[in-house]
């Protein structure tokens, strides 16, 4: 049964790039909606077929509260690109960049219910290990953490649990920080297939580049705008990870459906932008998994409250940040 899926991407490029191009057609035949956001360095046109494309102007007529509000050149104005695919009735949101290419598997049907080995109460959890015999690991992974031993698969049962937010791994040039570009060679290929469940007082980043999300976990698909780019997906995974414990759910971590031919980055500049992530990435985790949040996912929306309101007390995102979430909380619950 085919379900009402939408792919987002955000992108500067132009309406020939080879990826977008790719994605617009592969999307038309699966009669899957095409959603891009742009900014203000995108074309002045673009016109694609089978692609969706809005422009920031188009973007500011929107009737969301977000759409006036949330900051011009930065990656969180994919915020606007879910609140679209949602208005016209999309149950699964798949994200990926414009750097990544789709293997066949990247389209088939995923179910929410998935099986794998479950990490419960294990800490920091580095997921790359299990899939390569490399030294590799997330971007976002605390590196005070790279030599902690990690657990064997074998004391991580194997069970079935419910995960609506789901990470795909990418080929050729994995989504690592700066400090291993700089440091270890590239390009590196997953050679395991393993299925890994990270549940409750397990952490582990996801970034926005091969992600799936299902309808009950649509809010805590927003991305914070009051901190570096190249922590904004990274700390919303930790916030989605930790609001995921009082669900039930648990994150699932899968063998690569894409591979990435990475767009030109100035790999110090990288370095510089994430600092804030080496410096406070486990703190922060910390300081989540010390709330005390409210349990079902009626709640949330006010749980989402509580951990960005945390990690704007201990100063590592910006105080207006709030003002942004309760208008995303605004729109996304008329819509959900």
């Amino acid at each position: 049964m085919t379900t009402k899926k939408t792919l987002i991407i955000t992108s500067i490029a132009n309406d020939k790039h080879p990826v977008l191009t790719m994605f617009a057609k592969e999307c038309a035949s699966r009669n899957v909606p095409f959603v891009v956001i742009g900014d203000t360095k995108s074309p002045a046109t673009f016109e694609l077929e089978g692609c969706d494309f809005w422009s920031v102007e188009k973007q500011l007529i929107l009737p969301y509260e977000l759409a006036k509000i949330t900051p011009t050149r930065h990656y969180s104005r994919k915020n606007l690109g879910y609140l679209i695919a949602i208005e016209k009735g999309a149950e699964e949101i798949v994200e990926t960049d414009d750097d990544n290419i789709p293997r066949a598997e990247f389209w088939n049907e995923k179910n929410r219910e998935a099986k794998g080995n479950h990490f419960e109460d294990k800490g920091w959890v580095n997921v790359y290990k299990y899939f390569t015999k490399e030294k590799i690991w997330p971007r976002g992974f605390p590196l005070e953490d790279l030599h902690k031993e990690q657990p064997d698969l074998a004391s991580c049962s194997v069970k079935t649990t419910s995960c609506p937010i789901q990470q795909g791994l990418a080929d050729e040039n994995p989504d690592v920080d700066a400090v291993y570009r700089l440091t270890y060679p590239l390009p590196l290929n997953f050679e395991i297939k393993n299925r890994l469940l990270l549940g409750k007082n397990s952490w582990s980043p996801f970034n926005s580049q091969n992600t799936h999300w299902f309808k009950e976990a649509f809010p805590l698909l927003y991305l914070p705008s009051y901190c570096s780019f190249r922590m904004t997906d990274i700390w919303r995974s930790y916030v989605a990870q930790r609001i995921a414990w009082e669900c039930g759910w648990s994150v699932l971590y899968h063998e690569p459906t894409v591979w990435q031919e990475r767009n030109e980055h100035n790999l110090m500049k990288d370095f510089e932008d994430e600092i804030p992530g080496y410096n406070n990435n486990s703190r922060i985790c910390k300081e989540l998994g010390d709330l005390k949040l409210k349990a079902g996912k009626e709640n949330i929306c006010d749980n989402l409250l509580s951990c960005y309101q945390r990690l704007v007390d201990i100063e590592v995102i910006g105080k207006d940040e709030m003002t942004l979430l309760k208008a995303w909380i605004n729109d996304i619950s008329k819509l959900v």
